[in-house]
């Protein structure tokens, strides 16, 4: 019997680890550049845990099972619910702000497509205790930072920007009632996955005659580069400043921070988790190809609704797939992320062979990556053949000088010069660029 690895999970073999382990480690040193501390949890909670922030729908999403004491129990889908608990339990005790960052596995019990499968890794930023834009910026910045440490520029991707506060009073203005609030925000999020006549039909719905409608289709699908001036931008969204304001404080803390031309407004992004307070924001890639590559917001009420006290809060989520996906299409994942090897060492001569051993054991020691063959031939050429498979820096060939005077001929794989040295001025050699 065939055996195969589950519909929508992966197996890593070496070259997808190592790329898997570049994107983490890239996610950890932008983490801690810009403040943030690494926290993780368990990879299963109480089922209860995810009810509390999403409700009972919640349930179908999730691979959960009750253990042997009868408790039901859930693999994790998401860390907000586990970071919300985190905070709640010690919020007398941790200095504020509070800045931590996660790099958790997830699964979910959905169907697989591109862009999405049942266990994949994410990217958890968030910023706890400080309220207001120049937090909200400062997390969406941090995200800015990641994307251009991998290659990506502005005109690949943008951070779409809104306000669920600016949106509410827009609508508000169109004649959106509270009780149908709700009903447009859900269809604002689906705006890009309906056609334009079904989002009018359901526009109708919410009691909004047919300008109106029109009106709240050209709100909910104007785009606007935040580079702009404020003036420009309020005007082609063409609603009263003083509904705008939460934008506009924004606006000046994304110039702040230098990365406005990475940014544009989009009232139509309103992230449909209900937990939300005001600024949200997406990662596209700019053609819209895909998914969203992250996506995030303010959640000023969420920790206490775990029991712990009433903290503003910000962040987001940035999956793995999708912005692997991303990279791939503009040719932006390097041929190589695996660790460098720093040398390759090889007996020319039965004879030193034993010699192989003693010198890789001692530059291990050392703290250099080295390897060896684990072929019988002293065929020189062959075995330089391997080492550039390996993509070794060095390749060492030693022979019978090296028993007799402690010499060995050393190539730099990359410049092509090669040297004889004595084994003593071997590290020194290594450590050259």
């Amino acid at each position: 019997m065939k055996h195969q690895a589950p519909k929508g999970t992966r197996d890593f073999y070496p070259e997808e680890m190592a790329w898997r382990r570049h994107v983490e480690d890239a996610w950890r040193k932008i983490s801690i550049r810009n403040g943030f501390e690494e926290i993780d949890g368990p990879i299963f909670e109480s089922l209860d845990l995810y009810k509390v922030k999403s409700g009972d729908g919640i349930i179908s999403e999730l691979f959960h099972f009750q253990d042997r004491a009868g408790r039901e129990l859930a693999i994790r889908p998401e860390f907000t619910p586990t970071l919300a608990r985190m905070v709640a339990e010690k919020a007398a005790s941790l200095p504020r702000p509070i800045k931590w960052f996660a790099v958790p596995n997830f699964c979910r019990a959905e169907k697989p497509q591109r862009g999405r499968l049942r266990e994949f890794l994410q990217w958890n930023v968030d910023l706890i205790g400080i309220d207001g834009p120049a937090a909200d910026a400062e997390v969406i910045f941090t995200a800015v930072d990641f994307l251009r440490e991998l290659g990506l520029k502005p005109d690949q991707v943008a951070v779409k920007i809104s306000h669920r506060d600016v949106v509410k009073r827009v609508l508000s203005r169109l004649g959106v009632s509270d009780d149908a609030m709700l009903g447009a925000f859900d269809l604002l999020d689906r705006r890009d996955k309906i056609e334009h006549e079904q989002f009018n039909a359901q526009a109708q719905t919410l009691g909004l005659d047919e300008p109106t409608i029109e009106r709240f289709n050209q709100v909910a699908r104007v785009r606007i580069n935040a580079n702009a001036p404020w003036h420009d931008i309020q005007e082609k969204i063409a609603v009263p400043d003083e509904d705008l304001h939460d934008l506009e404080a924004l606006h000046k803390q994304l110039h702040a921070f230098n990365i406005a031309d990475w940014c544009e407004y989009d009232l139509g992004i309103v992230r449909g988790l209900a937990y939300y307070t005001g600024t949200v924001f997406e990662i596209h890639e700019i053609s819209g190809a895909e998914r969203a590559v992250a996506g995030g917001g303010r959640y000023d009420r969420l920790i206490e609704m775990f029991g712990g006290p009433t903290l503003p809060a910000v962040g987001f989520g940035m999956g793995d797939v999708v912005l692997t996906n991303v990279l791939e299409d503009r040719g932006l994942i390097p041929d190589e992320v695996a660790p460098p090897v720093d040398i390759f060492v090889v007996a020319a001569e039965t004879a030193a062979s034993p010699l192989v051993t003693q010198l890789i054991s001692q530059l291990r020691s050392a703290g250099f990556h080295a390897r060896q063959t684990y072929r019988t031939t002293t065929n020189v050429g062959k075995l330089l053949k391997e080492a550039n498979q390996s993509r070794a820096r060095f390749f060492a060939v030693l022979d019978q000088n090296t028993i007799d005077h402690q010499t060995l001929t050393l190539k730099n794989l990359k410049s092509g010069e090669q040297t004889h040295i004595h084994l003593n001025a071997l590290p020194v050699h290594l450590k050259s660029p």
